[in-house]
């Protein structure tokens, strides 16, 4: 796989964007999914910039999630800003991630990212529910470097 073009084709990407759309439907919380090639920064770290870059940091409720995956590196990092992580369990992330890795393995990376949006929506849904004025505040596409 030598581009971030080939990790996902344009068909997988559209079913990511509404498995982003569905996750959110019930939910105040934001949930994104950036893809890059690689990262001289350590994947953490990477992922934290994107965070500010992306601007999920700024979230009413500090409720945003971000799925960040460098292709050439083959690693992932799911990061949940302070408002998701003061109330889900310990070991969600761990589980979340674990989940997805699997699939990874396999080659099934589609299927990976699918499960921790839905895993991720689950959480935001029971801890940040829809209230009537919630509006999106971020776009669901997913966004490359």
């Amino acid at each position: 796989m030598s581009k971030i073009e080939d990790f996902l084709s344009v068909e997988e990407e559209q079913e990511i964007i509404e498995a982003i759309r569905v996750a959110e439907k019930n939910t105040s919380g934001e949930i994104r999914v950036h893809i890059e090639k690689s990262s001289t920064l350590d994947a953490f770290d990477r992922a934290m910039e994107l965070f500010h870059v992306l601007k999920m940091d700024n979230t009413k409720l500090s409720n945003g999630v971000l799925i960040y995956v460098a292709v050439e590196d083959k690693t992932f990092v799911i990061y949940g800003d302070k408002g998701i992580n003061d109330v889900v369990s310990p070991d969600f992330w761990d589980s979340t991630k674990d989940v997805m890795q699997n699939h990874f393995k396999s080659g099934h990376f589609k299927q990976g990212l699918l499960e921790g949006i839905l895993k991720a929506g689950e959480q935001l849904q029971k801890y940040f529910p829809w209230q009537h004025d919630d509006v999106n505040e971020l776009p669901n596409d997913i966004s490359k470097g």
